[in-house]
């Protein structure tokens, strides 16, 4: 908190420890590069670039959202598995938000996207259920979700565009990015990076895939921007 909000790409370079993984195009990083990166490690957690639902245009809720008056004491990490597309534009990641709130409102019968956040394979953030970055950003309050039965009212839920079974694993970009996140959401609800999980820990599911295994090294990565 009080420190500016960096660039997607510092942030990528900062997660990285100086080595960028560019969406679009090669990278060769610098000595303006490596400060970015130290920098931004000892300002400790940003908010990072999060699409709202306003940008991205998503459809009005069916009905206003709830907003707990707690604070949420986890997170739940999740997989779309939706095509892992080498498309990584910040128009994908719209077009995947939109994917995700038809998918939940018209196949489910759910008042909204059900997830919090969603991470695009290209690293780009995108707000789901309504007010979810209001309520995130102040630090208290927590949107209710339907992301995982018998955690909505105590996890944020964030949702990883792409399916993760078989042998695929998620992009660099969208990896740091998903630290980032994470970090941030511990710092602003006081959340302990131990306290982060994976769908399949609740219920019967793959979900999210390959990710679970890497949540050891998700909590890790957390635990150091939080210092």
């Amino acid at each position: 908190m009080g420190s500016a909000k960096p660039s997607r790409r510092g942030l990528l370079l900062a997660g990285a420890g100086g080595l960028a993984v560019a969406a679009t195009a090669p990278y060769r990083a610098t000595a303006a590069t490596a400060a970015t990166a130290r920098a931004a490690r000892a300002a400790g957690p940003v908010e990072p670039d999060i699409d709202g639902t306003g940008v991205w245009r998503a459809r009005p809720p069916r009905r206003p959202v709830s907003v707990l008056d707690r604070r949420p004491d986890r997170i739940v990490v999740h997989h779309t598995v939706s095509a892992n597309s080498p498309d990584t534009s910040r128009a994908q990641a719209h077009r995947h938000a939109h994917w995700v709130q038809d998918l939940h409102m018209d196949d489910n019968g759910w008042l909204d996207t059900g997830y919090h956040f969603l991470n695009s394979r290209g690293g780009w953030i995108t707000e789901g259920r309504h007010r979810s970055l209001e309520t995130l950003r102040r630090g208290n309050g927590l949107v209710l979700g339907s992301h995982t039965r018998g955690q909505n009212e105590r996890a944020i839920g964030i949702a990883n565009e792409g399916a993760y079974h078989a042998g695929a694993w998620p992009p660099q970009a969208q990896w740091e990015v998903l630290v980032v996140l994470c970090a941030y959401v511990c710092h602003q609800y006081g959340v302990a990076p131990q306290q982060i999980y994976g769908h399949k820990d609740f219920g019967d599911t793959l979900c999210p895939g390959v990710l679970h295994d890497l949540l050891p090294r998700l909590r890790t990565e957390v635990a150091a921007r939080l210092r």
